[in-house]
């Protein structure tokens, strides 16, 4: 069955045409990730009262970021373990596995993946504006913005999905930056799980948005040949949005080690 074909305009080879079934796969994945925000902000706010104390106390703003910062831990981990199996535990993006070439393959998961994570950054996006800058300033919504482009790009075209779940995978250093902030505002800077959790982050952003960045251009570079036979703004998509987020990730890396040593100093001189 044929479905509505893409504006020629604006995407000229993405593929022309989408079935009705596929075009329903992704606006429900989207739907559902937004819900999905929607009743974990909602569950953080119930849980939140009914097992911390301290919640009330919190000002509006910052029992809004506590309620976002819920559904942003679920979604980080929800789509890293999905790209981790994606990227090493399935058969979909081995190398020698298909005749297919890795730039082009895609599977009903990582469609799945991908329309849940555009419904994320979304509401997300939404909250941030709704907001501004209590949630996040031009930085986060650079981010974000860039984010759901080329998300939305490779699951409509089904082309680079590899690259979009490895920067997905990327998504796992979240919870440890959600929780040094609830700690932060619970009073907590001066525990062990602060500098624990820090040292955690350290770590887990130095694999998973710098070491796993490099890969990803290597990888891109060896495979080079299959990149450029992605239909031209996504060609360019994936030569200039990696990039970009690469060089925000090296500055937010900055500032994490900058408060790991702060913090570890403070640690050594308190004892």
């Amino acid at each position: 069955m044929v479905g509505f074909p893409f504006p020629l305009g604006l995407i000229s080879s993405l593929t022309g045409y989408a079935s009705l079934s596929e075009e329903f796969h992704w606006l429900a994945s989207a739907s559902i990730g937004i819900i999905l925000c929607n009743i974990v902000y909602r569950l953080t706010r119930l849980i939140s009262l009914l097992s911390f104390e301290g919640y009330h106390k919190l000002s509006k703003a910052q029992r809004v970021e506590w309620n976002n910062r819920g559904f942003s831990t679920v979604h980080a981990i929800a789509v890293a373990f999905s790209s981790f199996y994606l990227l090493l535990l399935s058969d979909t993006f081995h190398e020698d596995h298909r005749d297919e070439l890795i730039i082009s393959r895609r599977s009903t998961l990582s469609d799945t993946t991908l329309g849940i994570s555009i419904g994320y950054f979304l509401a997300d996006l939404g909250m941030i504006f709704w907001h501004f800058p209590a949630l996040g300033g031009l930085e986060y919504v650079l981010h974000h913005a860039l984010s759901m482009f080329s998300i939305f790009l490779s699951l409509v075209s089904g082309k680079g999905q590899i690259y979009i779940l490895l920067v997905l995978f990327s998504e796992s250093t979240t919870p440890f930056v959600n929780l040094r902030w609830y700690l932060d505002v619970a009073g907590k800077k001066n525990s062990n799980l602060y500098v624990i959790n820090g040292v955690a982050l350290f770590l887990g952003w130095l694999v998973a948005r710098i070491l796993l960045f490099i890969y990803f251009f290597i990888h891109m570079f060896i495979h080079f040949d299959q990149v450029k036979t992605v239909f031209p703004l996504g060609f360019y998509s994936l030569l200039l949005v990696p990039p970009v987020l690469a060089v925000m990730n090296l500055v937010w890396f900055w500032k994490i080690v900058k408060g790991l040593i702060k913090t570890v100093s403070k640690a050594t001189h308190s004892q």
